[in-house]
């Protein structure tokens, strides 16, 4: 089993910036892609940005730019730096991981962090 738990949300102003970071502990398979996804009020959880253990990376097109997803392969870690946040950013940030691909979404989940970008 794979325990993943995040950290680093909060509340930031519009054009502000956060840094979220996942720790995955347990069977942990180190080839597993991990990423972030990101559900907001009444709607699909969607992916934001994912990166595989050989540093391949998936990004929403709606943060390409601005987000930029890092992984430290040796610590199991993943981290997501979120710079020129807008209010649409404001949403439940999930760590995931258990698929290989970046553009396949894993079995594991975090328990998720709120991110809220408002003035």
């Amino acid at each position: 089993q794979v325990q993943l738990v995040e950290s680093g949300g909060g509340l930031v102003q519009p054009g502000g910036s956060l840094r979220l970071s996942c720790s995955a502990s347990g069977n942990m398979y180190s080839g597993y892609a991990m990423g972030w996804y990101r559900q907001a009020p009444g709607k699909q959880r969607e992916l934001v940005a994912a990166i595989t253990s050989g540093g391949s990376t998936n990004y929403a097109d709606s943060v390409k730019g601005r987000f930029t997803i890092s992984r430290d392969n040796a610590k199991n870690t993943v981290n997501l730096q979120m710079n020129s946040l807008k209010p649409e950013a404001t949403a439940v940030y999930y760590c995931n991981t258990g698929a290989m691909k970046v553009t396949t979404t894993g079995r594991y989940w975090g328990q998720g962090t709120q991110v809220t970008v408002s003035s």
